[in-house]
């Protein structure tokens, strides 16, 4: 079994979760806060020993007119970053729309921008895996 983390980029805050190629599955981990407008680079590392990826997914948001939206520069940034800092292949996958399913499916639950993003980061992860597993 392969494990993937999956990432919701944000300046503020990274949701997190991890998947597996197996069951094409994955699961909301965490949701990171940036330090200073950095990433957590600690912790991602510590992510990153703990679950042992194969594969590193980024969402790349796009607005719905298939344009790249203004934050996709960012995340593409966090995705060089973390393809040189770690030294694992980082995949981008279509974000659109993830926070806003992700709220729908929360429910109630839905009761931090935390939850959410740590959510939409299982839904990125598993829209890479059933495209390209």
């Amino acid at each position: 079994m392969e494990a993937l983390l999956g990432f919701d980029f944000g300046p503020r805050k990274i949701g997190v979760a991890v998947g597996q190629t197996v069951t094409a599955s994955a699961s909301p981990l965490t949701t990171l806060h940036a330090r200073k407008g950095r990433p957590d680079w600690d912790a991602i590392a510590g992510l990153i020993r703990e679950w042992q990826p194969k594969l590193l997914v980024v969402g790349l948001p796009f607005d719905l007119d298939d344009t790249e939206a203004e934050a996709a520069e960012g995340a593409k940034r966090f995705a060089r970053q973390l393809e040189g800092r770690f030294r694992l292949t980082v995949r981008l996958v279509d974000e659109r729309l993830s926070s806003r399913e992700a709220r729908s499916r929360l429910g109630k639950q839905a009761t931090s921008r935390e939850v959410v993003d740590a959510m939409a980061a299982k839904l990125i992860l598993e829209t890479w895996l059933s495209e390209y597993t």
